[in-house]
């Protein structure tokens, strides 16, 4: 037969709620009885329900991660955010659903309210470009949803995670600049993102530094996409005078500056070094092996996310967590060619 939450409270001489509760990991329970209830369950091999765990409360144990479906659903970073998300969840005892979210469509409030009544979610993880989206923010905190975010623009008063990507894309563009690079280009990624502006930033930081002017022919929009990547680089390549260097704002730009200078017959490094962003699987996976800023983009899901159930257990406020970058200089960048 199978062993019921009733059965464990018999066996460890507590209430049902106090089995509910160690559940939960709620503070406010004594040592002394956790550990009783722990025994308990393991010497039972009780496995518990969903609506087993909600007796403590009205929780659902449902943590929501919102993104905007107008960028790249596939993409390789909110596949790994995605899957920090799920780490945490599943370590936690909680479920996880992700929800593509149109932030230009007409109906992306009704959506959000939509998705707050129909699943009960506890709380939201948010991803860049929705973790700065004004209505979206306002909504949840009249909902009294609690939220953590991924990447925020604004860091006042926020729980989840950041990275400091000002300094890794200076710190990548100094590289290029060491390795006697000075046409070095920048393929912006979307406008709206804290992530392009901050990159830029250091782009721009870095040639300041070494005396470089900047040259706005140097930059070009993209939309972190490969496609734009290959546009961008195109554009980049008919300049009369090329870049010797181009720096992506993520990896899938830079796989698509490599195909581009590929098509053009443009050896890389030894004609056009290139670096990206993110070290996502893709920039080990392709020939030469990408030059690149490694941002553990499953580690600030999972990040995130533990933040916002200490929030929801009530342990505390949670906290607005930095992690650090590392470059990893890979094949793909070399020195200038010689007739530059």
């Amino acid at each position: 037969m199978r062993v019921r939450l009733e059965d464990v409270a018999r066996a460890a001489g507590v209430s049902p709620k106090t089995v509910s509760r160690v559940l939960n990991e709620e503070a406010y329970v004594k040592d002394s009885t956790r550990q009783r209830v722990l025994a308990a369950m393991e010497s039972m091999n009780y496995r518990p329900s969903p609506s087993a765990r909600g007796l403590a409360g009205s929780k659902s144990f449902l943590v929501a991660m919102l993104y905007d479906n107008n960028d790249n659903p596939a993409s390789t970073y909110l596949a790994e955010i995605q899957d920090g998300v799920l780490d945490a969840c599943n370590e936690n005892r909680y479920s996880m659903m992700a929800c593509p979210l149109r932030m230009r469509g007409p109906d992306f409030i009704r959506r959000v309210d939509a998705l707050i009544s129909d699943h009960h979610v506890d709380g939201v993880v948010i991803t860049p470009p929705l973790t700065d989206h004004p209505p979206l923010l306002r909504r949840l905190k009249e909902r009294e949803v609690p939220y953590a975010s991924v990447s925020p623009v604004n860091r006042q008063h926020v729980i989840g995670v950041c990275m400091d990507d000002e300094h890794a894309a200076k710190a990548l563009v100094t590289h290029l600049i060491e390795l006697g690079h000075r046409r070095i280009a920048h393929v912006l990624g979307i406008t709206t993102h804290g992530a392009s502006r901050w990159r830029a930033a250091g782009y721009k930081a870095a040639l300041s530094a070494a005396g470089i002017p900047y040259d706005p022919d140097y930059v070009v929009e993209g939309e972190f996409l490969f496609g734009s990547g290959v546009v961008a680089a195109r554009k980049l390549f008919d300049l009369p005078e090329p870049p010797t260097a181009i720096f992506a704002a993520n990896d899938d730009m830079a796989a698509g500056v490599m195909w581009a200078a590929n098509e053009r017959g443009l050896k890389v490094p030894r004609d056009l070094s290139v670096c990206g962003f993110d070290d996502t699987p893709l920039a080990s996976q392709l020939w030469p092996p990408l030059t690149t800023v490694r941002q553990p983009a499953r580690e600030m899901g999972k990040l995130a996310t533990l933040q916002l159930m200490e929030l929801l257990r009530g342990r505390g406020e949670g906290l607005l967590v930095q992690v650090p970058y590392s470059l990893q200089l890979r094949e793909s960048t070399g020195a200038p060619p010689k007739t530059s």
